[in-house]
C-alpha cells in the first residue's frame, strides 16, 4: 500500500491531548521520569491507590472523613496524601483531572460503604467548593495549582458505583454543577463519566444492562441543555477489542450534546483500554506488542473523532488494567513507547496532511515547519508492505520501532518498508528529539518532606 505525507500541508488541527492516563505509579518522594519522557498531558483521579482509594487519596469520604463535620473548618480535612501525591504529578510534568466522587466498590454486594447517595446534597457541594479551593487557591494551607477539569461522579448507571436511582443522581449532579459553576465560573464542571454506549454495537445491543447505559446519557444530556445546568464536558468510557469500536459511539455523543444544544460541551474519553484476550491472556496481552499497536491505533483514529481528551485506564502498576508498567519491577512495557511516540507528534502541535490508499495501517502526521513525525501502525494480525513518499521535507529520516520481536528499537527506513503484524513505527525528519517539556522546576517541590536527591 502507499502512504503519503505532505510536511507543508497543514490540516489545520493540532494533535489533540489523547494520551493522558488514569492514575500513575506512586512513589511520592520524586517526579515519575516515565511520565516526563512520555509528555503524559493529563492524569485522571478516579480508583486513585487502589480499594476506596486507599483510605487516604482523592475521594471525598477520604479527604473529608466525617460527613458531620464543619465543611467551613480546615481541620475537617485530610488533605496530606492527595497534597503528596499531586506534587509528584505536577513535578513530572502533567496536570491532574479531578474525580469528586469515590473508588468503584466491586465487592459491593457484601457490603457497600460509599457508594449510596450523600446525605445532603448541598453539603456535598459545598465540600467539593473547598476542596477546589484548596488545590487552585490555597486555602487551608493549600495550593495554586492549574486544574481546570472536575467532574462529578464515575459511571453512576453502573451498581458498584452508586446505589441510588437515576432521578436522585441528576439532582446530586445539578445541586453541585450550579453551585461549583457558581463559585467557579471559570472551571470546567462536569461529568459523570458514563459507561459508554456498547449497545450501538450489534454485539451488545439486546443487552438491558448496557442499554440502560444510554437511557441515563440521553436522559442527563436532554436534562442539561433544556434546564441550563453546568456541563462543560461530558465524560464517557469503553473497553473494546479493537479501535474501530469507538467510531459510531465518538459520532453519536457528539450528535447527542449538539442536538440538546450543548456544541460548546466537550467530548473526554476518559476510561480506556484494549481488551482482547483471543491470543491469550487479556492482561499480558495489553501490555505487548499487540496490545501496543492497539493502542497507537487508537490515538491516530481519535484525532480524527470528535473526542477532545482521552485517558487510558490505567497506569497505576499494581492494576490489573495497567498495560504501562510491568510489576513489580515496574519497567515499562512496549504498550508504554506508544504514549512516548505519540508524545512526539503532540510536541510538534499541527497535524499535516497524509493520505493511505486503504485502511491496512493507520497513519499520523504532524510538523511544526522545520521538524516533522509519522506515527504509522499495523494492529492487524498479517504484514503488510508501506511505500512512503514524504514531502517538503528533507533530511536523515530516523526510524523507530515497536514489534513482537523490537520494543521501541531504531531500525534501518526504506521507503518500501514492511510493517510486521502488531507493529507501530515512528519516523522522524530533522527533529530535535528535545526531551518533553515539564511544568516547573523539580527542585521547587517538596515531595512529602523528603529531600530530592
Amino acid at each position: 500500500m502507499n502512504v503519503s505525507v505532505d510536511f507543508k500541508a497543514f490540516t489545520g488541527s493540532k494533535i489533540k491531548p489523547l494520551h493522558g492516563v488514569n492514575n500513575s505509579p506512586m512513589m511520592l518522594d520524586k517526579p515519575i521520569e516515565t511520565f516526563r519522557e512520555a509528555g503524559i498531558p493529563y492524569v485522571r483521579m478516579h480508583d486513585t491507590g487502589g480499594a476506596y482509594g486507599r483510605n487516604v487519596f482523592v475521594d471525598i469520604p477520604n479527604v473529608f472523613p466525617d460527613f458531620e463535620a464543619d465543611e467551613n473548618d480546615p481541620a475537617s480535612y485530610s488533605f496530606e496524601f492527595t497534597d503528596a501525591y499531586f506534587e509528584q504529578i505536577y513535578a513530572s510534568g502533567c496536570k491532574v483531572f479531578y474525580r469528586l466522587g469515590v473508588t468503584i466498590e466491586n465487592w459491593y454486594k457484601i457490603k457497600a460503604c460509599r457508594i449510596h447517595p450523600p446525605k445532603d446534597f448541598a453539603k456535598w457541594a459545598r465540600i467539593c467548593e473547598h476542596i477546589i479551593r484548596h488545590y487552585t487557591e490555597g486555602w487551608a494551607d493549600g495550593f495554586k495549582y492549574d486544574i481546570e477539569y472536575w467532574e462529578i461522579w464515575n459511571e453512576p448507571e453502573n451498581p458498584p458505583m452508586w446505589l441510588g436511582t437515576m432521578e436522585q443522581f441528576f439532582e446530586m449532579y445539578k445541586t453541585t454543577a450550579l453551585h461549583l459553576k457558581k463559585c467557579f465560573p471559570n472551571l470546567k464542571i462536569g461529568g459523570y463519566a458514563s459507561c459508554g454506549f456498547y449497545s450501538l454495537i450489534e454485539e451488545f445491543k439486546n443487552s438491558p444492562f448496557h442499554c440502560n447505559f444510554i437511557i441515563w446519557a440521553e436522559a442527563f444530556i436532554a436534562m442539561c441543555g433544556s434546564e441550563n445546568i453546568p456541563l462543560d464536558f461530558f465524560s464517557w468510557h469503553r473497553y473494546m477489542d479493537s479501535p474501530e469500536a469507538i467510531i459510531i459511539e465518538a459520532a453519536y455523543l457528539r450528535e447527542l450534546l449538539d442536538k440538546n444544544g450543548l456544541t460548546a460541551t466537550e467530548s473526554i474519553f476518559n476510561e480506556w483500554n484494549y481488551c482482547n484476550g483471543k491470543n491469550g491472556c487479556m492482561w499480558d496481552i495489553m501490555k505487548e506488542a499487540e496490545g501496543a499497536s492497539n493502542v497507537a491505533g487508537t490515538f491516530i483514529l481519535m484525532q480524527n473523532l470528535p473526542i477532545d481528551k482521552a485517558m487510558y485506564y490505567d497506569a497505576m502498576p499494581n492494576r490489573a488494567y495497567c498495560g504501562m508498567y510491568y510489576f513489580p519491577s515496574q519497567r515499562v512495557t512496549p504498550t508504554y513507547y506508544s504514549f512516548k511516540a505519540f508524545n512526539t507528534l503532540y510536541k510538534l502541535g499541527n497535524e499535516v496532511v497524509s493520505n493511505t490508499e486503504n485502511n491496512s495501517v493507520a497513519v499520523l502526521a504532524a510538523a511544526d515547519g522545520n521538524s516533522g513525525a509519522v506515527l504509522a501502525v499495523n494492529y492487524k494480525e498479517e504484514a503488510v508492505k508501506v511505500n512512503f513518499d514524504l514531502k517538503n521535507l528533507s533530511g536523515e529520516i530516523t526510524a523507530v520501532i515497536t514489534d513482537r520481536q523490537r520494543t521501541f528499537e531504531k531500525t534501518e527506513f526504506v521507503s518500501d518498508f514492511e510493517m510486521p503484524p502488531y507493529s507501530v513505527l515512528l519516523l522522524e525528519v530533522n527533529s530535535a528529539q528535545a526531551d518533553s517539556k515539564v511544568a516547573g522546576d523539580v527542585s521547587s517541590h517538596k515531595f512529602a518532606g523528603l529531600d530530592v536527591n
